[in-house]
């Protein structure tokens, strides 16, 4: 990872600790680790963090995702394989990354709590959450994956 810019790991190791600490909170969550890496490339696509978008896609495809699957995440409205579950993962990443385009609804809210039960729907925010942070640093600091 390359950037002219401040190099925060070196420069303010206590606040990359802070974020990676809300990082390894997920490993306990109930939700599949394939969700969570479908929900870090969507995030990454809406946020422009080519950093994020390079290391996820990658965990992703480790994870046994396919690279057809991860091809059409720009698309998933109107692509046809992915479950009623990750739709509903999806739907909530696009609202809560996109706050600015408007406030989450009860319609999408009724939607994703169809498909998740509370405990799951908090897990699910926080993973979005930590997504946007990485991406809020990644961009911000200009930060590139390996060549």
């Amino acid at each position: 990872m390359t950037s002219k810019r401040n190099n925060y790991h070196q420069t303010a190791p206590h606040v990359f600790k802070a974020i990676y600490a809300l990082e390894q909170t997920q490993a306990a969550f109930s939700l599949e680790g394939s969700l969570r890496e479908l929900i870090k490339v969507r995030a990454s696509q809406l946020n422009g963090c080519a950093l994020c978008l390079d290391m996820h896609s990658a965990d992703a495809l480790k994870q046994g995702e396919s690279a057809r699957r991860l091809l059409a995440l720009g698309a998933w409205h109107d692509a046809p394989f992915f479950s009623e579950r990750e739709r509903a993962a999806l739907l909530w990443t696009d609202a809560m990354t996109q706050l600015t385009e408007g406030h989450p609804s009860d319609a999408v809210y009724e939607q994703v709590a169809a498909q998740f039960d509370e405990s799951e729907i908090a897990e699910l925010t926080l993973a979005i959450v930590t997504i946007n942070a990485w991406n809020r640093f990644g961009v911000g600091f200009a930060m590139q994956p390996a060549k």
